[in-house]
């Protein structure tokens, strides 16, 4: 199986769209698997879209070079290609010496080629130093070819190609010219979901334009020549094998509010005897399950709809109070405090609005508010439906939730901002909401625990 890593030189490089491009060619023709490097969902969803095979995530803060390895053996089985997204520059991570939780961590841990994205909009010559130094940093990251962005013209590329490929030995792939076709739609912390409705409709008519021009001007066959191999097993690895009998029902909140999830935990569930029952908080009543989910999204931004629904939100309120354990993040922990207070325009005046929500917790969200993005670390406690562990996920939002000061929390954070200074995971009766987002397969002996604790429903 050939095998490749897209990376770019810094954040808007232009590696998001080309790697769409790309995987979108190639899957005309091959089985292409993506994943993404970090713990991102936007990303994923578009790779998932194009190439109809679910993204993976990559992350060396959350995952040892084993689990990587898993999760990567696991996305590829049945693939011709693997296509790799990098996050924001080839070196950038969690920490100023080491390289955890950098796209390099994962190249090197994989043995992927890169592919160096370069934002050449100001430079010519000088784009052989950047790659240079890029190839010079970390000489066990394997960076095999360079694709220029930004272009002006023929001059232009012309003279940085000859100058990376007589100073730096390696191959210029394409060079893109400076177009708004290449420009995606940002909303927040990143792009919109490929799930929502209007998210989707939009990335389809842009990335057919996007694709149109990365397809004139990359060599495909010279990338293909330029790519990796991969050795992957024929086999499912154990960690993710279905068990053989099925005997508890999990509900997943996933619609265009809610579709922050990582594809592996859709084979994780089923692993442990768990079947996921798909439901929509906007559109449907809560089914019969022996516990819930409610993953991260945009609820902010459907609240007029999910306040319509009140049938869903009372039965929510009911299971939550019948002790049936519910875990939700982000977007959930949203949803199941009091009310969202939204400040927008409305009718040519910046007012505030506000919607009901499930009112598990007795809180309110309040948007916008100070964006937070970032690693964290921390405990829960044994009192929490996902058990006591030490884990390691993320957090990002444009949210700020408010509750009682009674409230009781299940997270101690020694690394992230949580809700109230380094809590977070707030509990009621056996029902846990926070910031905090975590792996499923980093985070895996937790989440097993959850389904341990809805099987005990029965």
């Amino acid at each position: 199986m050939k095998s490749l890593l897209i990376t770019g030189d810094r954040s808007g490089s232009g590696k998001t769209s080309i790697t769409l491009a790309i995987s979108a060619l190639l899957a005309k023709e091959y089985e292409v698997q993506p994943f993404k490097v970090a713990m991102d969902y936007i990303d994923p969803s578009y790779l998932t879209g194009v190439t109809g095979r679910p993204c993976r995530n990559l992350d060396s803060f959350v995952m040892n070079p084993e689990l990587v390895r898993t999760v990567y053996d696991n996305g590829c089985k049945g693939a011709d290609i693997a296509i790799v997204e990098g996050v924001r520059g080839l070196y950038e991570g969690s920490d100023a010496i080491t390289d955890e939780g950098s796209t390099a961590s994962i190249a090197k841990q994989l043995g992927l080629n890169v592919i160096l994205a370069v934002d050449a909009r100001s430079i010519t010559r000088s784009a052989a130093a950047l790659v240079k130094g890029f190839m010079a940093f970390d000489p066990e990251v394997c960076i095999k070819g360079v694709i220029l962005n930004q272009v002006r013209g023929s001059k232009h590329e012309e003279k940085a190609r000859r100058a990376i490929e007589h100073f730096c030995g390696i191959p210029v792939l394409g060079a893109i010219p400076q177009t708004d076709a290449m420009q995606l739609t940002m909303r927040h912390l990143g792009l919109v979901p490929y799930l929502e409705g209007k998210g989707k409709e939009d990335f389809l008519r842009k990335i057919e334009t996007v694709t149109e021009v990365i397809g004139k001007h990359v060599d495909m066959d010279r990338l293909l020549e330029i790519a990796g191999t991969s050795a992957v097993p024929q086999e499912q690895p154990a960690l993710f094998r279905p068990a053989k009998e099925t005997d508890v029902r999990i509900g997943v909140a996933i619609d265009e509010a809610f579709n922050f999830y990582y594809n592996d935990l859709f084979d994780l569930l089923p692993s442990w005897g768990a079947e996921m029952v798909p439901f929509s908080p906007i559109h449907d009543r809560l089914p019969e399950a022996h516990g819930y989910i409610f993953g991260g999204g945009y609820p902010e931004l459907f609240a007029e709809e999910l306040e319509g629904n009140d049938a869903m939100r009372e039965a929510v309120r009911e299971v939550c109070a019948s002790d049936v354990p519910v875990y939700a993040e982000c977007g959930g922990l949203i949803y199941l405090t009091k009310s969202v207070t939204l400040r927008k325009e409305w009718n040519n005046e910046v007012a505030d609005r506000s919607y009901a929500m499930a009112g598990v917790f007795d809180g309110i969200t309040r948007m916008p508010a100070r964006r937070v993005i970032g690693y964290v670390r921390g405990t829960s406690t044994a009192d929490s439906p996902l058990g006591a562990a030490s884990f390691a996920g993320h957090e990002f939002h444009h949210t700020d939730v408010t509750l009682l000061k009674d409230t009781r929390y299940a997270y101690r954070l020694s690394r992230g901002l949580g809700i109230r200074d380094n809590l977070d995971g707030a509990l009621v009766h056996r029902t846990q909401a926070s910031y905090t987002h975590l792996h499923p397969t980093a985070s895996r002996g937790m989440f097993e625990n959850f389904v341990r604790e809805c099987r005990m429903q029965d």
